[in-house]
């Protein structure tokens, strides 16, 4: 049986997603959340002026916060950010 199969072997997978709510292979969309490494973050705002979603807002040279209700996961801000300051988790 192909389901039993992956319960053996994907166990871990199975129970993050499940008690976690999380992803660890980053594949469901549904399961990520992003997030913003204030240590890193220069509140520059190239990720809230690229966020479809009007997600990303902070002040300037302050980091900044992502609204994870708003947040569609396109990931638009994680390919502008140059301080590696967003986190998919």
């Amino acid at each position: 049986n192909p389901v039993l199969s992956t319960l053996r072997y994907f166990r871990d997978e199975y129970e993050a997603h499940i008690f976690d709510k999380r992803c660890p292979a980053h594949a469901c969309s549904a399961l990520l959340v992003y997030s913003v490494d204030e240590e890193k973050c220069i509140g520059c705002g190239r990720c809230a002026k690229v966020c479809p979603a009007g997600a990303i807002s902070g002040d300037k040279k302050e980091p900044h916060k992502i609204d994870t209700e708003k947040c569609i996961k396109c990931g638009s801000c994680i390919e502008k950010c140059n301080k590696d300051a967003i986190i998919r988790l």
